[in-house]
């Protein structure tokens, strides 16, 4: 069985900071009736890359810093955690933490992490960090949402118009399908579909496409099928939103997106095979990349 890449958190950021709003609605309801939504919001990529590079503990997957505004008048920053590993990780919890407080000590705001789980362990849910030692303790609880839950919830999924049910669900057939490739053709047409049933925006099909495009990665042979099954669809329904030369450009964009985001990582001083196995770029595109960094 072919192996196909297991990270999603590229699309993951791309839809998060295209929907914010729509995120938060999603996952933290509760949160999100405290957000002041006109007064906007703002994404605070340097500010998270000074952390991210800072850190020094084990693996670190930071990947969205957001500044709002509570109803109360408060400025309050927003640390998304998307974790989307597929095993248990032990110090977890202590990582959280550790973003928590560099943040807090750097830049004495008040700071909320959100966390979503994209695992396939149902029985993890860390949630929690604690430490005590003579009378000193700590004890750092954060909210997490864990995807597989919504596999009981799949009607809600199908009825709902948030983007992010579009997303849940891809993520989901993304996990089941990994050994099933016919499957995942039938589900990534099906989940496309939707696009054009839910009526949509054409800017909102195209970026959520984008979304399934990458995480429904399929072979060649099933690739070309997808697309034959999705002109007919188009064809039959006379709402070509996506057209084959859309399709191409959304290809072509990737590939510079990719570029882009490599570059930043580069000169965050991530190691350079830590980032091709993230975007699929060649060593030799990196290396040539890095000399223009350095």
């Amino acid at each position: 069985m072919t192996e196909f890449r297991d990270e999603y958190d590229l699309p993951w950021k791309d839809i998060i900071e295209a929907y914010f709003e729509a995120f938060m609605q999603f996952f933290f309801p509760e949160i999100h009736a405290e957000i002041d939504w006109s007064r906007g919001y703002e994404f605070l990529d340097q500010e998270l890359s000074q952390v991210v590079r800072d850190a020094e503990l084990g693996k670190r997957v930071v990947d969205k810093l957001v500044k709002v505004w509570t109803r109360a008048g408060n400025e309050t920053w927003v640390l998304l955690n998307i974790e989307v590993q597929s095993q248990e990780e032990s110090n977890f919890d202590a990582r959280i933490f550790t973003h928590y407080y560099r943040l807090k000590d750097r830049y004495d705001v008040p700071i909320v992490n959100l966390v979503i789980l994209g695992d396939e362990r149902a029985n993890w849910r860390p949630g929690l960090f604690r430490s005590a030692q003579w009378g000193c303790e700590v004890d750092f609880r954060f909210p997490i949402v864990k995807l597989l839950d919504y596999e009981s919830r799949w009607d809600e999924l199908e009825a709902s118009q948030n983007p992010f049910a579009i997303v849940v669900m891809a993520h989901l057939k993304t996990k089941e399908t990994k050994k099933d490739l016919p499957a995942r053709k039938e589900w990534k047409f099906r989940l496309t579909r939707m696009l054009y049933e839910r009526d949509y925006e054409r800017q909102d099909i195209m970026n959520l496409f984008r979304f399934l495009d990458w995480i429904l990665e399929l072979p060649d042979g099933l690739k070309q099928e997808f697309k034959a099954d999705l002109k007919r669809y188009e064809q039959e329904k006379q709402m070509p939103y996506i057209t084959s030369i859309e399709r191409m450009g959304i290809e072509q964009g990737r590939e510079e997106e990719k570029k882009t985001i490599a570059l930043n990582l580069l000169r965050q001083g991530i190691a350079v095979e830590m980032i091709a196995q993230a975007t699929g770029l060649t060593m030799t595109q990196l290396q040539e990349m890095q000399a223009q960094v350095n």
